[in-house]
């Protein structure tokens, strides 16, 4: 028998010692007293205490019937039979089941088996058998504090349930054995096992750190060994240049790429560790360089000897990230939430997208209010069933952990800026600061939300290809209202008020052209 939030993490488990017998009916009783505890849980057979062990002891939280979401989308109250991944009573038969509001003493299971084993005990005053009967159903003042107890219960629990759960690790008492294998094969073990020991190619142990995870993150953040910080300041170097110092990201051993810059790398690292490790100086230094404020535009002779940009003779040339898209589009549409912390949020997808990908799963519920725009780091990840416009723009699934990420141009990716709600309707809050704080011109409204999004005004030739877009939607629109309110109540964030559905939709067209241009989408 167990009670489980979930297993092994969360869970209260027994079993008895000894099978039940085959082909024949058994009574089998279960009592709880609700502790939390596998020392509360007693099983019976046939009205007779079973002999059991405990298989799982750490049960914290609330466990009443239906207080979670069911793998089948809904929520359910008391149910019998097989929970998922659990094979249940398999091929076994249920001819009654009761349930009772409180856990039920040994001698009144046995009255429940065989009809007289209560008054035969107070016939022979067995003390040992009434006494927890008396005090668990008759006794006043058992019963009061048995309520208060249970009030004070719920009370922990209401305040158990707001504290999330995090998985950690913990040290075993024992550690195991481990050795060499050979050729890798789990199977074919060296004789000789082996110590908990750092490779010998590297900084030595300290002496006075202890053998377990704390000496180790001791010893990787060691002064003396520079290979973390230049891993780290190769990570950060990458995400702003598109590639890191060393292009393997994810590989710094005999089997990756050299450095193209090695002095510059620990130089960096250096400086990394002496700031004790500070990122946000780290990211300071590196955008502020020279190096970085370079215009990525050269000669096409310095192009055809570097065209990666080893010398780093050009400033850096590629698209944001997935993230970074859809928070710039937020942001850009002034929808973008800037509140820090709380649990997963759930913007739009394609409807039924999840139960595609497996009927056992419930159904994606998109949030309402704040959670459509909140920064994509807090986004719902489901891992079987990712969300597609992420996937499109190269945002890796997260079944594998991935460093460095691929970054390709497909026809797919400008669909999803054109026609992605999330996109739309930013593009539908960026018309709306045109109309609001632009001007009262097309070419005013224009320059304001070029200047939003790709950080400078545009040419002429960008301006005239803008007006005249702006000019045709909004005569397109105002000849069809009705395409227009259709358009622009794409979205659950409100229409700001006061404003013409026409003119906002041509607006929003215009900054949904903005949004998609290769000086809003690309970092140059």
């Amino acid at each position: 028998f167990a009670q489980v939030r979930f297993w092994p993490g969360n869970a209260m488990a027994v079993r008895t010692q000894s099978a039940l017998p085959a082909n024949e009916w058994v009574q089998v009783a279960v009592s709880h007293e609700a502790t939390g505890r596998a020392a509360g849980l007693h099983i019976y057979v046939n009205g007779e205490p079973a002999g059991t062990e405990v298989v799982r002891d750490h049960l914290t939280k609330n466990m009443e019937a239906g207080g979670g979401a069911t793998y089948f989308g809904g929520q359910h109250g008391l149910t019998f039979g097989a929970r998922f991944r659990s094979t249940g009573i398999k091929d076994a038969l249920v001819d009654e089941l009761r349930v009772y509001t409180r856990a039920l003493t040994a001698i009144e299971v046995a009255q429940i088996h065989d009809g007289k084993s209560l008054p035969e005990a107070i016939a022979s005053k067995d003390e040992a058998m009434l006494r927890p009967y008396y005090f668990s159903a008759l006794d006043a003042d058992a019963l009061k504090a048995r309520e208060e107890l249970r009030q004070a219960r719920e009370r922990l629990f209401a305040d158990e349930t707001n504290v999330f759960d995090i998985m950690t690790m913990e040290e075993l008492p024992q550690p195991r054995q481990a050795y060499i294998l050979t050729r890798g094969a789990y199977d074919a073990p060296r004789n000789r096992p082996v110590g908990r020991q750092t490779p010998a190619s590297l900084n030595p142990f300290p002496k006075d750190a202890p053998r377990n995870r704390l000496g180790l993150a001791r010893w990787l953040t060691d002064p003396r060994n520079p290979l973390t910080a230049r891993v780290a300041v190769n990570r950060f170097w990458q995400i702003f240049f598109g590639r890191g110092l060393v292009a393997t990201t994810e590989n710094f051993g005999t089997q990756g790429a050299l450095p193209t810059h090695p002095e510059l790398l620990d130089w960096l690292a250096r400086d990394f560790i002496a700031s004790g490790w500070n990122a946000k100086v780290l990211c300071k230094k590196i955008v502020l360089s020279s190096t970085y404020r370079q215009q990525s535009a050269s000669p096409q002779q310095l192009r055809e000897r570097d065209p990666d940009n080893l010398l780093l003779a050009r400033g850096p040339s590629r698209r944001l990230p997935a993230e970074m898209l859809r928070d710039a589009a937020l942001a850009e549409g002034g929808l973008l939430s800037a509140k820090i912390g709380g649990p997963p949020v759930k913007p739009y997808q394609p409807p039924g997208l999840w139960r595609e990908q497996n009927a056992f799963l419930p159904a994606y519920v998109t949030d309402k209010g704040e959670g459509l725009y909140r920064r994509s780091l807090y986004t719902f990840w489901r891992r079987t069933s990712p969300p597609p416009n992420m996937l499109t723009f190269d945002m890796p699934s997260r079944e594998v952990c991935v460093v460095r990420r691929q970054s390709t141009s497909t026809p797919l990716q400008p669909l999803v800026l054109l026609n992605d709600p999330q996109f739309v309707e930013a593009a539908r809050g960026l018309g709306e600061r045109m109309l609001q704080q632009g001007g009262n011109t097309p070419e005013q409204r224009i320059v304001f939300a070029f200047r939003v999004c790709a950080t400078r005004e545009p040419s002429d030739r960008e301006r005239q290809l803008l007006t005249r877009l702006y000019e045709g939607q909004r005569a397109l629109f105002q000849n069809d209202p009705g395409s227009a309110k259709k358009y622009v109540g794409i979205g659950e964030h409100a229409i700001a008020k006061g404003l013409d559905p026409g003119e906002l939709a041509a607006a929003a067209v215009v900054a949904n052209a903005i949004m998609n241009l290769d000086a809003a989408i690309m970092i140059r």
